[in-house]
């Protein structure tokens, strides 16, 4: 068996940290453990629904125009915990804008 000697002590220890640097982030980027937040804060327009409504009516005359419209709906039921088919006329949800 071959027998291995480490001649330059802090190059071998920079390669290890390193290497356990490049490991971790890897990791972390597989399981999703870092999460990248927006320092914007979001802004939001209350809405009271009235008889008719839909949330697709609602997303594209509030909602963030730049945006795919499902995906304002979404973020519509995320925001407000309900489903499409939970809105009510009466009820007051939250709309994001931006």
């Amino acid at each position: 068996m071959k027998k291995y000697r480490i001649k330059n002590r802090l190059r071998f220890i920079t390669f290890i940290t390193a290497m356990m640097l490049v490991v971790s982030f890897s990791i972390a980027g597989v399981f999703n453990i870092i999460e990248v937040h927006s320092t914007e804060e979001p802004e939001y327009v209350s809405v009271k629904v009235v008889e008719g409504d839909t949330l697709w009516d609602l997303a594209k005359e509030y909602g963030n125009a730049d945006c795919d419209i499902r995906e304002v709906i979404y973020d519509i039921c995320h925001i407000n915990n309900i489903k499409a088919s939970d809105l009510r006329a009466g009820q007051t949800i939250l709309i994001p804008v931006n």
